[in-house]
């Protein structure tokens, strides 16, 4: 029998320190004790198992909780009602579980900020009752079960708390969690838990750190964007970044301002199932693009983790057929509503919820595509078409009967339809991040255009770099404007999270 296996009763807990909440009126000192706070709980969950793993007996279960942020209120004076996000709606105590806190420093000092001018009382910092789980202190891409060879005879679960799948879910953005009776209620829309499960998540997808994520983020669902961008920010690099700081790819790979090639020589093996492309600028203000490949589950999937990094607006670009016989390949679609046919969302935003157009993106997305194409006015209706976008989770659907889905997109008035748009809406709508969907026709099925592949090469070498540029350029103009006006009431239901 191995020696280090004891039987350990529910008392035999090994933790840091009791910590005693403390009460700020500076935002900035609030974040700092957050980070503290979360960095030594941490340190004491990896050098514990550093210690175990080298042989050191098992003498208890070790655990360290989340830091956590609360408020308190006691009116309910009316507050800036032109701002989203920002305040509470009731009296009561509001909390929220932090993680990460130098990742989202900026991020929690503004809200903090916010809520301190928009209630004049202090925010408490204290820790939470929610155990960090070993794997999340680790932090992104650390491989622990690569470690473990100490721990056979005992299951880590014994020693050390795990992922908790059953407390980590999106009931919150959901709107469907209701507090416990005398439980505070939640003041952001995602729990430390939810959000490290994410950050997890993003790093094996994409192949690059949450730290690289800007908060402008494009889709895609073509490599031909990604090889796009990726030429256009590598030239910027080369001449001095014109305010960007730094382009970086999948793996890590960095290329600074000044220079034409990566700081170093790695390179990947393969590409990760969703790469990721950052064009990096102070305060999260650059792009980020990713290439999400085909399908809704795919389009869910991705912008479920990009959410917790709270974006300031996502974007889709990509392919899509055009439905009416007026189009032309190589036209625009600038989606104004959205018919969802994809399905993975059903159980979390019924579709009987509206996806409601967002004025402020419109209004970018077609003020770019005029700037870059040089069209305006009524001029424009020759190469772009507002109006609904179906979005259907059967790519294959013309070799099916026809009449159903015709039928259902001609009572719609769609215009195009493709497999990601209208999740990626959806989704955004449901977390609260702005979106948007500017789509280039590729092939009209309905009309025997289809798209073979002489034709296919010719169409994605004159289209896509215009394409792409006009994405950027949107994203350029919402990144100018501010934040306040960007993230619309729009996005926000009856009783709301205070953070954005």
């Amino acid at each position: 029998m191995n020696k280090r296996i004891s039987p350990l009763s529910p008392l035999d807990i090994s933790s840091p320190p009791p910590f005693q909440p403390q009460s700020f009126d500076d935002p900035a000192k609030a974040v700092d004790t957050l980070t503290e706070l979360y960095e030594r709980n941490t340190a004491f969950l990896i050098e514990s198992f550093t210690e175990l793993a080298q042989g050191a007996p098992i003498a208890s279960r070790y655990r360290a909780f989340y830091p956590q942020v609360s408020i308190e209120t006691t009116s309910f004076g009316h507050v800036d009602s032109r701002l989203s996000y920002g305040h509470v709606t009731a009296p009561g105590i509001y909390t929220t579980t932090v993680t990460r806190p130098k990742l989202f420093k900026h991020y929690l000092k503004e809200q903090l900020s916010l809520l301190m001018k928009s209630h004049n009382v202090p925010v408490i910092v204290s820790e939470s009752t929610t155990p960090i789980p070993l794997h999340f202190a680790f932090g992104e891409g650390a491989h622990v079960e690569a470690a473990t060879s100490a721990f056979v005879d005992v299951p880590m679960r014994d020693i050390f708390d795990t992922p908790d799948l059953n407390t980590t879910d999106d009931e919150i953005a959901n709107g469907e969690y209701i507090p416990p009776p005398g439980e505070p209620s939640p003041l952001a829309p995602f729990t430390a838990q939810r959000i490290d499960y994410s950050l997890a998540r993003l790093s094996h997808y994409t192949a690059t750190h949450a730290e690289h994520f800007q908060n402008f983020v494009l889709f895609t669902n073509y490599q031909f964007y990604i090889d796009e961008f990726c030429s256009w920010a590598r030239k910027l690099m080369a001449e001095g970044g014109d305010g960007y700081t730094a382009f970086v790819e999948p793996g890590n790979i960095v290329t600074l301002p000044g220079s034409s090639v990566p700081d170093t020589d790695a390179t990947l093996a393969r590409l990760p199932q969703m790469p990721a492309y950052h064009l990096k600028k102070k305060g999260h203000a650059g792009i980020t693009m990713i290439n999400i490949g085909v399908g809704p589950s795919n389009a869910k999937t991705i912008t479920d983790h990009v959410a917790v990094l709270r974006p300031h607006a996502w974007l889709m670009l990509g392919h899509c057929a055009g439905l009416r016989n007026s189009q032309r390949l190589g036209d625009y679609v600038l989606a104004h509503a959205y018919m969802r046919e994809d399905h993975v969302l059903d159980d979390d935003l019924p579709v009987w919820v509206p996806i409601p157009a967002l004025a402020e993106v419109q209004v970018a997305l077609e003020a770019a595509v005029a700037e870059i194409t040089g069209y305006e006015g009524f001029e424009l209706k020759r190469i772009m078409r507002t109006g609904t976008v179906g979005t259907i989770d059967n790519r294959n659907w013309e070799l099916r009967d026809q009449r159903g889905p015709v039928q259902r997109l001609s009572q719609a008035r769609a215009i195009a339809l493709d497999m990601e748009s209208a999740t990626i809406a959806a989704n955004g709508f449901r977390f609260r991040v702005p979106y948007g969907t500017l789509l280039c026709v590729s092939d009209k099925p309905l009309h025997g255009e289809l798209k073979l592949p002489g034709m296919a090469t010719a169409f994605y070498r004159t289209q896509v770099n215009q394409h792409l540029q006009i994405g950027i350029r949107a994203v350029q103009k919402l990144a100018a404007m501010p934040k306040e006006a960007l993230h619309s009431r729009k996005l926000r239901s009856f009783f709301e999270t205070a953070f954005q």
